[in-house]
C-alpha cells in the first residue's frame, strides 16, 4: 500500500474483532513510532502494550467516567453517542507515553513545554498509518485522566500519558468522513 492509499483511506475504528493481533505485527506498528521525527531527534516516547483484559477493564471505566465528566461539563450530549467497549475489544492497547524533558527548544519558550508531545503525535500517526497498511484498524484515544491513567498503568509522575491507541482486527470500518477543502484552510504568503 503506498503513503497516500494509506493517508486516504485509514479510519478510527470502534470495533474489533477478539481475533488476537500477531505479535509481528505490533512489533513492526512500534517500529514505525520509532522513526517519527522528534526535536533534537530526542525521541520522547514510551510505549505501555496492555493485552490484559482486567487493565483493559480499568482503562474502559476511566474511559466511561471521563466520558461522563465531559458531558456534564461540556453539555455535548452527542458524546453519549460513543460507547467505550472498543476498550475492551480491542485485543491491543498501547499507551503513548512522552517525557517532557525531551522537549526541545520549547522548554525555554513561554508557551511551555508542546515539543515531546508533537513528537508522541507524530508517533502515534505512523503507528495508525502502519496499523492500516497491515490490515488492523486503530483508534487515537485521549479521553482520560492522566494521574488516573499513571496509576493504572503504574508511569512515573515525571512522564506524561498522551494517548492510548487501540489495536484489532476491525470487525467494520466508517465510512469516509468529508474533508473540507485544503484550499479553505491554506493561506500563501508570497
Amino acid at each position: 500500500m503506498d503513503i497516500f492509499s494509506a493517508i486516504e483511506k485509514r479510519r478510527s475504528c470502534r470495533e474489533f474483532l477478539p481475533d488476537p493481533v500477531d505479535g509481528e505485527a505490533i512489533d513492526r506498528i512500534l517500529a514505525s513510532a520509532s522513526w517519527a521525527p522528534s526535536p533534537l531527534n530526542s525521541q520522547p516516547w514510551e510505549f505501555i502494550v496492555i493485552t490484559d483484559p482486567a487493565k483493559k477493564g480499568e482503562i474502559f471505566n476511566e474511559g466511561n467516567r471521563c466520558c461522563q465528566w465531559a458531558i456534564q461539563e461540556s453539555g455535548w450530549k452527542w458524546l453519549g453517542t460513543y460507547k467505550m467497549d472498543f476498550l475492551k475489544q480491542a485485543p491491543v492497547i498501547i499507551a503513548v507515553v512522552g517525557d517532557p524533558k525531551k522537549t526541545g527548544m520549547d522548554m525555554f519558550q513561554s508557551e511551555g513545554t508542546v515539543g515531546y508531545q508533537m513528537a508522541c503525535a507524530a508517533a502515534i500517526q505512523n503507528m495508525l498509518l502502519t496499523a492500516h497498511a497491515l490490515g488492523l484498524g486503530s483508534l487515537w484515544f485521549t479521553l482520560f485522566d492522566k494521574d488516573a491513567l499513571r496509576k493504572i498503568l503504574e508511569i512515573p509522575p515525571e512522564k506524561t500519558p498522551v494517548s492510548l491507541v487501540c489495536i484489532g482486527k476491525p470487525e467494520k470500518m466508517p465510512e469516509s468522513v468529508p474533508r473540507k477543502n485544503v484550499k479553505e484552510k491554506t493561506t500563501t504568503i508570497p
